[in-house]
């Protein structure tokens, strides 16, 4: 009876190897080439995401480098070895400059709609300083945080390279009040 529940008690035991190795590699599989859990620490992003939200991002949109302008970024810097949210706003072998508050693009201007007007005019002073005209690489990208005044971004550590872009978008799922996209 002894070498039963022996024999048992293995069996087991190896039943819970098997589901958590295999339950391993799927979450591994799942988070290096479709969908990265994400928190927002920080109000660089103010008021587009809040510090301490938590969601997913898209990785496979970043792995084929499907960027466009104004995307939402999960950017990596070397720096600080930490990961960010960021907006993409100049892509490869764009000039970009800010002058006034005003982006331009290849020195034609550029809106930013997605800026919180309400927010941005609550800032007295200067919202956005200028900022010298950058010619980006054939793989570099522009990234700034929504809360300018409060971002630390490409303006101090440069462009990031389209490698340091580990994902792209979010979809907040906690708080549940703020459940869904933002810039998927």
């Amino acid at each position: 009876m002894e070498e039963n529940k022996k024999t048992s008690f293995i069996k087991e035991l190896l039943l819970f190897l098997k589901d958590f190795v295999v339950c391993a590699a799927v979450v591994l599989v799942v988070t290096h080439w479709f969908v990265r859990p994400i928190q927002v620490l920080g109000s660089s992003m103010y008021p587009t995401l809040e510090d301490q939200e938590i969601g997913i991002s898209n990785v496979l949109g970043a792995k084929l480098r499907h960027f466009e302008r104004f995307d939402i970024a999960i950017v990596y810097v070397e720096q600080k070895d930490e990961y960010l949210v960021k907006r993409i706003v100049g892509l490869p072998g764009e000039t970009v400059r800010y002058s006034d508050g005003q982006l331009y693009i290849n020195d034609e201007p550029i809106e930013e709609n997605f800026l919180d007007t309400d927010y941005r005019r609550s800032w007295a002073g200067i919202f956005m300083g200028d900022v010298d005209e950058i010619t980006l690489g054939e793989d570099e990208y522009f990234c700034l945080g929504d809360n300018r005044p409060r971002s630390s971004d490409s303006r101090v550590y440069g462009p990031f390279s389209g490698d340091k872009i580990l994902a792209k978008g979010t979809f907040i799922i906690f708080p549940f009040s703020k459940i869904g996209p933002h810039t998927w």
